[in-house]
């Protein structure tokens, strides 16, 4: 699916980007075919035409918000209005883009030893816009670890204009840590008191487009304006070690996806085939 040459891509001066700001862009990476693939598998599961035990659901809010989005509700039959799909390394085709070569040598730069995936989630905003997606940070006890991950790679599915859900970050502020203990949600006193809405920077993407995004750097999306689909995959890479730590459910088991020293995927972590 890689529309480059993995060892062509400059990613010490995309890694230097990340430590200082929070964010990298990596550039249109994500060939047409590969992009066709994953649009197609999308709207399948959402449809219900796929389907994988385990794999979670959640829809939008037919308001707008985000405090509305219904939880716990699950799969509540076909429809393109999903805002969130997880556990999609069950998979085949997304399987194999968090696993790509690219991928492996960014995450073996950042994290040492044997690597795993904390998620890899797909976001939505439906034709009808979406809802917005306050700043937050990804991590804190809202995510049951042992130690904080700092790795996500970001690809655009769709074009994402300025007007059009893109990605939004507060630049350098990952380096301040956890705003709460807790995670999640920026308190807006907070966001006052950082001048957030001033600071803010907009990364409009094209489809296939890939950004290195830092867990903590604050972040954030908007409705999509435009009338069109904004579909974006997300997967978050962290060190084997890393255990989970939640008390009110089993805890999850991460899933292997590069072996230290190995080269490739870890043995048996292949996931399934088509």
């Amino acid at each position: 699916m890689l529309r480059v040459a993995p060892d062509s891509v400059d990613v010490d001066s995309a890694l230097a980007h990340y430590a200082e700001h929070g964010y990298a862009r990596l550039g249109v990476l994500l060939d047409e075919e590969g992009l066709a693939a994953l649009r197609e598998r999308t709207d399948d599961l959402m449809l219900g035409r796929v389907t994988y035990p385990g794999l979670f659901f959640q829809l939008d809010a037919p308001t707008g918000r985000y405090e509305d989005a219904p939880l716990g509700l699950g799969w509540q039959g076909p429809s393109l209005d999903y805002r969130k799909l997880e556990k999609l390394e069950l998979d085949p085709r997304f399987r194999a883009w968090l696993e790509n070569p690219l991928f492996e040598r960014i995450a073996r730069a950042v994290i040492p030893g044997d690597i795993v995936i904390y998620r890899a989630i797909l976001f939505h905003k439906g034709q009808a816009g979406g809802s917005n997606l306050p700043w937050h940070q990804d991590g804190g006890k809202l995510w049951g670890i042992t130690q904080e991950p700092e790795l996500q790679l970001w690809t655009a599915l769709d074009d994402a204009p300025e007007q059009g859900g893109c990605l939004e970050v507060v630049p350098g502020s990952h380096r301040g840590g956890l705003v709460t203990s807790l995670g999640g949600v920026i308190p807006p006193d907070r966001v006052d008191e950082a001048h957030a809405e001033e600071r803010r920077l907009l990364l409009p993407a094209k489809a296939g487009e890939v950004f290195l995004v830092h867990n903590h750097v604050w972040h954030r999306s908007g409705p999509s304006r435009t009338g069109q689909r904004r579909r974006a995959f997300s997967v978050c890479y962290m060190s084997a070690q890393t255990r989970c730590v939640r008390k009110k459910k089993a805890p999850r088991v991460f899933t292997p996806v590069f072996r230290h020293g190995a080269g490739s995927t870890a043995p048996g972590s292949t996931g399934p085939t088509e």
